[in-house]
């Protein structure tokens, strides 16, 4: 049951970054903009403006929201951008589901993501690891997709209920750019 908890909601956001990746880009400004989301309790830095979604999808557990930013460089700086999109996702779980305070559950929890996010993209895990956030369990992952071509690089954390998830996806190439490791970095709660 708990796995298919956590591969259903696995599943959205990754269907949800599959979908922003066909989404239309916006200007990219030259200077990198703090984005605060009230509701969401965070703010991040990143290279322009970024968008915003929700879905809902029905789980075993309940209707979750997933809420999904977004920033994509303009089509005609594709070839000089470090990365091809910056995204942060969040979904609050509910009580008895997934909790910050659960370590067993969690270390299944994170195993699950990671192995469905490298599904999702028919990609080959090159590491992870835990990494915790400001107290709060977290981990950090890299995958090689597209034969080896493209990398999305992932840093999640919960804190709470509450699954916070930030992904940048670049050209192999620029696997080692300082942008993508500016933004996965940039993560603050608010209180």
């Amino acid at each position: 049951m708990k796995n298919r908890i956590l591969r259903n909601g696995t599943g959205l956001f990754l269907a949800l970054a599959a979908l922003v990746w066909a989404l239309p880009a916006r200007a990219q400004s030259a200077a990198w903009e703090e984005f605060k989301s009230y509701e969401g309790r965070f703010r991040v830095l990143a290279p322009g403006p970024m968008q915003h979604r929700v879905d809902s999808l029905e789980t075993p557990v309940g209707k979750l929201a997933h809420h999904t930013f977004f920033y994509q460089p303009p089509k005609t700086e594709e070839s000089t951008a470090d990365n091809l999109l910056y995204l942060l996702t969040y979904c609050d779980y509910p009580e008895n589901t997934v909790h910050s305070d659960s370590a067993e559950l969690l270390e299944e929890f994170f195993a699950v993501t990671i192995e469905e996010a490298v599904k999702s993209v028919k990609g080959e895990l090159a590491y992870a690891s835990p990494q915790d956030y400001f107290g709060y369990p977290g981990r950090v992952w890299r995958i090689d997709y597209i034969k080896g071509q493209a990398v999305i690089k992932s840093r999640a954390v919960v804190v709470g209920s509450r699954y916070y998830s930030l992904q940048t996806a670049m050209a192999r190439e620029r696997s080692l750019n300082p942008s993508a490791n500016r933004f996965l970095d940039s993560l603050r709660l608010l209180e």
